[in-house]
């Protein structure tokens, strides 16, 4: 069974692909050629399906970090005879400057051990297992490696020194000196692609130089914020650069699947999609952590992805395959037990098909905020926004399974209510760009009317608060971006008193935020779940667009407190044990800190006035 704590993990990315490498220098998940592609490392989930180390012999200490202004991992390990450094990263596409970063990734896993001084013995343990550990390849020695065949995959493991293969695996011990460099690759393709090589450790090194100047022109041209918090800002913002597929502009959600939201339960879903509400809050947030020059691909994508899908009697999918798939279908792989027997491992997502009417507001704000860095909003792109601005007004009095995508009935939920308001507050502002200002008094009279039913049905004064659905008692942590998306003032008395109700009824003793209290049964699952990193940081937001500087910093801090030491979030928190919980990274945890981090700045310049 699995066990290292979510925590201890990092990410690598390519911006077609992710691994997660532990503290002691293992990658326990790997999925080439795309983040939704099947595992070729996968010990995350399992302890048989795969996982390649390079680990000290003997006792050690850790300490580990990004390179400068990258996605490029070092962990330096300490022992009683020496110090050395393991350099991992996916190999970034040659040439890859600024926006172009990830075109052309060769699909290549560096590894680089450099010794600092003394010397170390490391263990080397390979041991691919594709498609999600079902498969145990054939590997042969070659010169300057071993070759791996099995299924659809050909990998090429480059290596300095000999390995002993055996069962499926490759093994060597090694020592490593001061001075000394070794390189190591691990190299991808298909049957019918130009076949993976042994690469040479001169290539290998000067692919990693590749690689980090590739990240850092990224960065340079990119990550100017300057406001409270900003390293972990622009960190953030190169995390959510690495959750994007760099081909069609989508981005995931996580880079994993089936990562518990409590330990041993089974809400374990599968995250390596593209949802159409979180990658337009990460737009938003790159805006912020980064720069919005990628929104005219991701809106490309979205147009592209949509077509078809969006008419008077079909709503738009609230997410798709990151090449732009619709069908997502659910499948369980029995074979797996789950990070700590957490079951049952999932692949796809059965969220898919369900209707939520919060996308087209997620959508159209984000093309609102973004509109002067969408320069070629084309006859296609302006067709799609107003059809969504009209699937809005003509479906926002429908139930739905809301923005928690909960799986019990359809409901009349507060904020997919309020966020059909915002498609339409927000294609009207955009009416001239648009060209569709012969539509402006319909959506003028759609919205005025949406606005007058959440004030009174989403009112609760039993409750003294806006509640999770019209005629509820539950209070939901997305009744925060009320303020936050203009609906109401954050001054307003429903507001404040929907904000205190939050922090004071809605969060664990460490002051943490959950979406909902899961043990109602409001979502038609079983067992609980952790608190939300995302919510805490709306409630931040919310205490900043209200002025409380103050409470805003405290409430900010206390979410931030629990990035790990290479400054990633999970989605949620243990509320017993304080552990990272979820799939990971999360970005709807690194989208709220961005934006949190930026109201308590504007907040700031706002009191300084």
């Amino acid at each position: 069974m699995s066990g290292v704590p979510i925590g201890a993990h990092a990410l690598l990315s390519d911006c077609h692909s992710a691994a997660l490498v532990t503290r002691d220098g293992s990658v326990d998940w790997l999925c080439f050629p795309r983040f939704d592609s099947p595992s070729v490392f996968g010990r995350l989930l399992d302890d048989g399906a795969g996982h390649w180390s390079i680990t000290p012999v003997g006792e050690h200490r850790t300490l580990r970090g990004y390179a400068d202004q990258t996605l490029v991992l070092e962990t330096t390990f300490h022992t009683s005879t020496g110090t050395a450094v393991l350099t991992d990263a996916l190999a970034t596409g040659e040439g890859n400057h600024g926006h172009a970063l990830g075109q052309g990734a060769p699909h290549l896993l560096i590894r680089g051990l450099r010794g600092l001084d003394g010397e170390l013995e490391f263990d080397l343990h390979f041991r691919p297992r594709p498609e999600y550990g079902l498969l145990q390849p054939l590997l042969s020695s070659t010169e300057g490696g071993v070759t791996v065949r099995g299924g659809a995959e050909w990998l090429v493991l480059s290596s300095p020194v000999p390995m002993e293969l055996e069962e499926g695996e490759a093994r060597a011990r090694l020592t490593v000196r001061g001075g000394q460099e070794l390189w190591f690759a691990l190299h991808r393709s298909t049957l019918e692609q130009r076949p993976a090589r042994v690469w040479s450790e001169e290539e290998i090194a000067a692919r990693m130089a590749g690689t980090i100047e590739s990240w850092r022109s990224w960065s340079k041209l990119h990550q100017r914020y300057e406001g409270p918090w900003r390293e972990l800002v622009h960190h953030s913002g190169r995390v959510l650069q690495g959750l994007t597929f760099q081909p069609s502009g989508a981005i995931v959600a996580a880079p994993t699947t089936s990562l518990p939201e409590e330990v041993g339960g089974e809400r374990n879903w599968d995250y390596r999609y593209s949802w159409v509400r979180d990658a337009s809050f990460t737009m938003q947030a790159l805006w912020v952590a980064a720069c919005p020059d990628e929104a005219e691909s991701f809106f490309a994508f979205m147009t592209t992805a949509a077509a078809g899908t969006l008419s008077a009697d079909r709503p738009l999918q609230i997410m798709y395959g990151v090449g732009g798939e619709h069908d997502l279908s659910e499948r369980t792989l029995p074979r797996l037990h789950g990070w700590r027997g957490s079951r049952p491992v999932r692949v796809g997502n059965g969220a898919w098909d369900q209707q939520q009417i919060d996308v087209y507001g997620e959508l159209l704000d984000a093309a609102y905020r973004l509109e002067r860095h969408i320069e070629t909003m084309d006859d296609d792109m302006r067709a799609f926004l107003v059809a969504l601005a009209d699937t809005a007004a003509r479906r926002c009095h429908e139930p739905d399974q809301g923005i928690w995508e909960v799986r019990g009935g359809p409901r009349h939920f507060t904020y997919s209510k309020v966020m059909c308001w915002v498609a339409l507050d927000r294609a009207i502002r955009l009416a001239d760009r648009l060209g569709s200002a012969d539509r402006v008094p319909a959506w003028t009279r759609a919205r005025d009317e949406l606005h007058a039913t959440v004030l009174s049905e989403g009112w609760n004064e039993r409750v003294g608060a806006f509640t999770q659905y019209f005629g509820g008692d539950e209070l939901d942590a997305s009744c925060l971006m009320l303020p936050i998306t203009g609906f109401l003032p954050a001054t307003d008395p429903r507001v404040v008193a929907t904000v205190e109700a939050i922090a004071d009824r809605l969060t664990d003793e460490r002051g943490l935020v959950y979406r909902y209290r899961a043990e109602a049964g409001v979502d038609g699952l079983a067992g609980g779940e952790g608190t939300f990193l995302l919510c805490t940081f709306w409630l931040a937001q919310a205490l900043a667009e209200a002025g409380r500087v103050n409470r805003a910093v405290e409430v900010f801090e206390r979410a931030a407190a629990y990035v790990n030491d290479v400054g990633l979030l999970a989605e949620e928190v243990d509320p017993d044990s304080g552990e990272l919980l979820g799939n990971f990274p999360q970005a709807f945890s690194h989208i709220g800190l961005v934006n949190a981090a930026w109201a308590v700045a504007q907040a700031r310049q706002r009191a300084a006035l």
